[in-house]
């Protein structure tokens, strides 16, 4: 389909490709990953003509058609509404619908049979293009990315940058084309959304070529991975987790192989400095020098993994109880966002909000900031300390600051040196921490924003949406730092793999209330299937269901009043009832998966035993959890029993 062919290109004196070469056919899916700088997204702009390369070729089949979606589209506005907007996908269609209804208007007056005759070839021709369903197709695809129906008929210029990307998106999902080129498609969608174009990707039927730092989408989505790396395009044959094993097993080899030769180079030298000035092995020794002069030289493996070289750092203790909103609620107008609903953060809480856009989950970090008014009682925790970063925390940046400066201003008491590996760790390095606040881009200026979050003497963080704009390896790096964290923190992230390794908690919002699940988010994910599956089952939507929510134990308070001691107690009698079921359907599950994983069958269907593992994995942590809570139970009401006996 496409060849691209020893490709040079270069950026005034920096070379992004030489000597590259690549082969995408018909339904190949491609990640296209590496490092930022490397031509990623310039790769993209060669293959659809924006960019001419240096040197080398690349050929195209006649039949082959490129949909490119970048952030350059962004700025596109109109007065049209979405709906129009997307279904500018079906051009060939709309100029036939407007012919139809030109010759419609004309029968108003004129009746000739010509006229007939010209209007059933055009309405042949429109039902050849499917146009009577081409409306259809626009709504489905515009409501799946996350539109809501009375949201169609709106102009585009009425929507953030964030919305039009997705109506433009949706114009090229419509167009079909043989080549999608994606440049980090994920950037402006929310959870649902990712998981709908995820879905709609998996059964594309053209190829695809996928610019994301977003790994779970990578797995999802694609079947082969390209690293560009020492301006090659190299290629492994699996989504980003294979690429991952590969390459570490490639490491491994180059490194052996590396090792070996410099053990012969040694030896070579040690021979030629002895016997150089010995006539009988002089011409040895010079063959040997001319051996190693025209040696090829392997590479040492070159470590991308990116480490942490910074610690937080915070010297005020606060108290168990960081934050506590009791029946809170909050609207804007009559857009209803929280109704008497209840937050309470302890110490140590790593805690992911995630969620469709719209729910309030940036409205509800504003309030735990204490930047929102809100109807009930918000009472923060003793020695308390608070860092705070969103996007519009851009705002409070020095335009006329150096980068570096920006840091040390931020009076963290960390010397240069630290600031500059903090900077290094966000795709600052070198020069590039003179440069001012004021030349940097959007993307830029949110990890300096970022980088001042992470170098405060906070114990509590705010974090909304800390991985937009940054690499996998700069995600990494916040991972890291995060994981050796010893505060609190709520974020509010769309990147599973970030939300899975940093959050101990995950927090969604349904039914205008604030919900917990006390797990990790594959954990959680399980969950919701589950409960999805039971709730279809019984014919109950998620969105009004809340019989299935996760279980805590209720404490009792001593209240003296045996009726109320009495029904407290039948409560929990039949709580212990309830998980006790569940313990006994859970382990008869885990009998049954031990099963599988026992057959040797399994063994040969990796998909499978993949899924198998993973599942059993997540429902044993299940059923560690649900014997916590039967302890709990038994705990509790072993002590309700004592206040009876006493009351």
């Amino acid at each position: 389909m496409i060849s691209i062919n020893n490709l040079d290109f270069h950026f005034g004196s920096r070379t992004l490709y030489e000597d590259a070469s690549l082969h995408i056919k018909p339904k190949d899916k491609i990640g296209l990953i590496g490092l930022n700088g490397t031509g990623k997204s310039t790769l993209l702009r060669v293959l659809v003509g924006e960019y001419k390369p240096d040197n080398g070729t690349i050929q195209m089949s006649r039949d082959t058609t490129l949909g490119f979606l970048n952030q350059d589209l962004l700025s596109y506005q109109t007065e049209d509404s979405i709906l129009l907007v997307a279904m500018q996908a079906f051009e060939e269609a709309l100029v036939l619908q407007k012919k139809i209804e030109e010759v419609l208007h004309q029968f108003e007056t004129d009746y000739r049979d010509e006229l007939v005759d010209v209007l059933a070839k055009l309405q042949e021709q429109f039902e050849a293009l499917d146009g009577y369903n081409i409306q259809n197709k626009a709504e489905e695809i515009l409501e799946g990315l996350g539109f809501g129906t009375e949201e169609l008929q709106k102009p585009l210029k009425t929507f953030s940058g964030g919305w039009r990307m997705r109506v433009m998106l949706a114009k090229i999902l419509l167009q079909k084309p043989s080549l999608l080129l994606l440049d980090e498609p994920t950037n402006h969608l929310d959870l649902p959304s990712i998981k709908w174009l995820e879905n709609y990707l998996e059964n594309y039927e053209g190829a695809l070529v996928i610019v994301s730092h977003d790994r779970e989408f990578l797995d999802k989505t694609t079947n082969t991975t390209v690293e560009v790396a020492q301006q090659k395009l190299n290629v492994y044959a699996g989504n980003y987790s294979f690429y991952l094993e590969e390459k570490e097993l490639r490491n491994e080899i180059q490194k052996g192989a590396f090792e070996n030769q410099q053990s012969q180079i040694r030896q070579a030298e040690r021979f030629i400095e002895r016997f150089k000035a010995k006539a009988s092995k002089a011409k040895q020794a010079q063959s040997r020098a001319k051996m190693l002069d025209k040696l090829e030289r392997i590479d040492d493996v070159a470590s991308d993994a990116p480490k942490v070289n910074f610690k937080f750092q915070f010297t005020v203790q606060p108290g168990r109880h960081i934050l506590r909103l009791e029946h809170m609620s909050k609207s804007y107008g009559e857009k209803m966002i929280f109704r008497d609903t209840h937050v309470n953060i302890e110490r140590g809480d790593k805690i992911a909000l995630i969620g469709a856009n719209g729910k309030g989950k940036s409205t509800l970090l504003r309030i735990i900031a204490g930047d929102e008014q809100i109807n009930g009682k918000r009472q923060l925790g003793h020695n308390v300390i608070m860092a705070f970063y969103a996007q519009h925390q851009l705002e409070s940046l020095h335009i006329e600051n150096e980068i570096l400066q920006e840091l040390i201003e931020a009076g963290s008491k960390r010397n240069e040196m630290e600031l500059r590996g903090v900077l290094g760790s966000f795709l600052f390095t070198g020069d590039a921490v003179f440069k001012k606040i004021k030349v940097l881009s959007g993307g830029e200026k949110s990890r300096v924003a970022l980088a001042k979050t992470l170098i405060s003497e906070a114990n509590f963080l705010l974090l909304d949406e800390p991985t937009n704009h940054l690499d996998m390896q700069s995600v990494n790096i916040l991972i890291q730092a995060l994981e050796q964290y010893e505060g609190t923190f709520v974020v509010i992230s769309h990147d599973r793999y970030f939300v899975e390794n940093v959050a101990n908690k995950i927090w969604y919002i349904e039914d205008y209330q604030l919900k917990e699940y006390p797990g990790t988010y594959h954990e959680y994910e399980y969950w919701q299937e589950q409960r999805e599956k039971n709730n279809r089952k019984n014919g109950i939507t998620i969105e009004k269901s809340v019989a299935s929510k996760p279980q805590t134990v209720k404490t009792i308070a001593p209240t003296g009043n045996m009726v109320n001691l009495q029904q407290d107690l039948k409560k929990l009698n039949q709580q212990l009832k309830e998980v006790e079921n569940q313990i006994g359907e859970l382990e008869n599950k885990q009998v049954n998966l031990e099963n599988q994983l026992a057959d040797p069958k399994i063994y040969g269907n990796s998909s499978r035993l993949q899924e198998t593992t993973q599942q059993f994995e997540i429902l044993k942590k299940e059923l560690e959890r649900k014997n916590t809570l039967w302890e709990e139970t038994v705990q509790a009401i072993d002590e309700l029993e004592s206040q009876v006996k006493k009351s």
